[in-house]
């Protein structure tokens, strides 16, 4: 087993030593992202909270809507092509190397699906991010290149299990997939607390799960959108379970995955018989990982709430990419709900979008803490 990690800044020759780069696990506008963490924030601070409360109570009392971040949801504003370029486009002109890109939303492959009859994506396998509940925790699993006969029957069984849980079933479901030789399955983010219960309780849970079902999974992630503390402890992590580590981007706004993977594969199965069968894995930090993270999901949240001028009606606006039931239950955008977005929604995203003035992006990255490019990578060989 090998496992090597480099920062394109240190070494920008590496990619010439490849044939390939992949792209792994980023969204498209098919993919529903959770709101719950919002009410979460909003209870950690008083004036927040305050608002968030006072426009509940207005909105029931004026619709019986009764606000619910939990049933809320938000898609992210690229559609399938765009983001499918975006990430073939880095590789293509900043590697000069040919690309490969799978794209993973939540629990659907619409994305892929859509973008296998247009003639320069018909490559992209079908793939999709699994929530996969497990104990008192949350994880998600990245499954790459399900076989077209089959992906339709099998992503539906996987969303049974996310929506009706069963212990019994979860080991039958991997089994599944690992029978499947050109299918690559991915424990991504493995450190990341999602269902909120406590970071060493969590870890305890993504132990107990690779105890139990770790002869299932084929690598772990390396998150191009988690801090290099996190994902130091995914390398610990995979040391311990002698495992392969992937990249994984993580992407949901405009700014192309931070982290690649490097590789000599023509094909996408052929890239999974290197993680899988050579278990062979070389992980590439691109310049934007090393910028301050901070600074990095302010950009993707500015990516989430702009307009988008040339998309289909009914998608350029944030407010119609934003979703939650109305009084009926009937799920809707909240531009369909409401003549204006709240003041103080409208008062907060003036006062973000004042960052895409350059001078400001500048003194916001200046004041920040220093940039990733402090960080000492060593290649690990396994």
């Amino acid at each position: 087993m090998q496992n090597k990690l480099t920062c394109s800044w240190k070494d920008a020759s590496a990619p010439q030593q490849y044939r390939t780069c992949v792209s792994l696990h980023s969204h498209t506008s098919h993919s529903r992202e959770d709101l719950s963490f919002i009410a979460e924030y909003a209870a950690r601070r008083e004036l927040l909270d305050w608002a968030l409360r006072t426009y509940s109570q207005r909105a029931y009392k004026r619709g019986s809507i009764t606000v619910d971040f939990s049933k809320a949801y938000w898609t992210p504003p690229l559609p399938p092509l765009s983001a499918f370029r975006l990430e073939r486009d880095q590789i293509e002109r900043e590697l000069n190397i040919a690309a490969m890109v799978s794209l993973t939303d939540h629990d659907n492959m619409e994305g892929p699906k859509l973008l296998q009859v247009v003639p320069e994506a018909q490559g992209v396998p079908l793939s999709v991010e699994w929530t996969v509940p497990y104990k008192d925790t949350v994880l998600h699993l990245g499954v790459h290149n399900l076989a077209s006969a089959r992906a339709d029957e099998i992503v539906a069984h996987l969303a049974e299990y996310t929506s009706k849980p069963a212990k019994d079933h979860l080991p039958d479901l991997l089994k599944m997939l690992q029978e499947d030789p050109e299918v690559l399955i991915i424990l991504n983010h493995p450190m990341w607390d999602l269902a909120g219960i406590g970071k060493t309780r969590h870890i305890h849970r993504v132990h107990d799960f690779v105890a139990e079902l770790g002869m299932f999974l084929h690598a772990f992630e390396l998150s191009g959108v988690r801090s290099w503390e996190e994902n130091r402890s995914v390398l610990e992590l995979a040391e311990k379970w002698n495992q392969l580590v992937v990249s994984g981007g993580d992407r949901h706004g405009a700014e192309p995955n931070a982290v690649l993977n490097l590789s000599n594969a023509g094909t996408f199965a052929e890239f999974v018989n290197e993680v899988r069968q050579k278990r062979h894995s070389h992980v590439l930090f691109m310049p934007q990982y090393a910028h301050h993270l901070t600074f990095r999901l302010v950009q993707s949240l500015l990516d989430t709430i702009r307009e988008y001028p040339g998309r289909p009606i009914g998608t350029r606006r944030w407010d119609e990419r934003v979703f939650h039931p109305d009084s009926q239950g009937k799920v809707r955008s909240l531009r369909e709900m409401w003549t204006k977005p709240p003041s103080f929604v409208t008062a907060f995203f003036f006062l973000l979008r004042v960052l895409e003035i350059p001078s400001v992006r500048n003194a916001l990255q200046a004041a920040l803490a220093k940039p990733e490019y402090k960080i000492q990578f060593a290649d690990l060989k396994g």
